[in-house]
């Protein structure tokens, strides 16, 4: 059976069924000017049940979809997050997929495009076949950044003082490998800064695997780069490093072509 209601702008509409229905029209009652909503104002704006809206307001408050305040409910911080990928990030993987497909296509590796966010990476794009479905990567996934070559490369390109602060703490053990002292970690990042910011990761992130980042370097973007990976044992690293960094400088010129500053 279909339940009509009185939607907020006095329009009928079907009641929503599913919970992502619910949900789309709790996150749609807010705009520019009605930041903050109160349990009654969320009722009366979805036209769902009081015992409804407040049972789906302490989900998405967990899930941090919403916050709590002492005025009501506001959006929370995931709504944010995603609204900064949305447009940066696009952007970035529209113009560089095409290089990253014809690197792994090139090399056989397995190719990946991240942004730096906090202290993990988010893959933006990932290709290379068979061997890629391996790793423990996904589109949309985050890694440590301190653990893999593309967060390295990446926190390496920050201001010095900044990328000590966005690890400073416990760090993520993934494998035997990983740099998890931080002195350790920012010698690692000087010495990636003195190599044009090329980053190593030798089975850092996953055991067998070892991968070679570059940062892509544009005034006003955010933090993104580039990798190859593949099995430890056959990587040839300063063939490799070169290989990245150019394809790097050109995905840079290609995405910001009058921005680009390389140091």
């Amino acid at each position: 059976m279909t339940v009509t209601v009185l939607s907020s702008g006095g329009r009928t509409a079907a009641s929503p069924v599913s919970m992502i229905e619910r949900m789309t029209l709790i996150l749609d009652a807010f705009d520019a000017t009605t930041p903050t909503l109160t349990l009654l104002e969320l009722v009366e704006r979805t036209g769902l049940p009081r015992s409804t809206v407040h049972r789906i307001l302490d989900q998405m408050i967990r899930l941090r979809w919403l916050a709590h305040t002492s005025g009501g409910y506001r959006l929370g911080m995931r709504t944010l997050e995603l609204g900064g990928l949305t447009a940066d990030h696009n952007e970035i993987r529209e113009a560089v997929s095409p290089l990253l497909h014809e690197l792994a296509q090139r090399t056989g590796l397995v190719g990946h495009l991240a942004v730096l966010d906090g202290r993990d990476v988010i893959y933006l794009d990932k290709v290379g076949g068979r061997f890629g479905a391996t790793l423990p990567t996904r589109l949309g996934g985050r890694m440590p950044a301190h653990a893999t070559a593309l967060g390295k490369a990446m926190l390496a390109a920050l201001d010095p003082a900044i990328a000590e602060a966005a690890v400073r703490g416990k760090l993520t053990r993934l494998t035997p490998r990983t740099l998890c002292d931080t002195d350790a970690l920012q010698r690692e990042l000087g010495q990636i800064r003195l190599r044009q910011g090329v980053a190593i990761d030798r089975e850092e992130a996953v055991t067998g695997i070892a991968c070679v980042a570059a940062p892509l370097r544009g005034r006003g973007m955010p933090p993104a780069a580039l990798s190859l990976s593949g099995r430890a044992e056959s990587m040839g690293f300063d063939r490799l490093a070169r290989v990245v960094l150019e394809v790097a400088h050109e995905a840079a010129r290609t995405l910001f072509p009058r921005r680009v500053r390389w140091h």
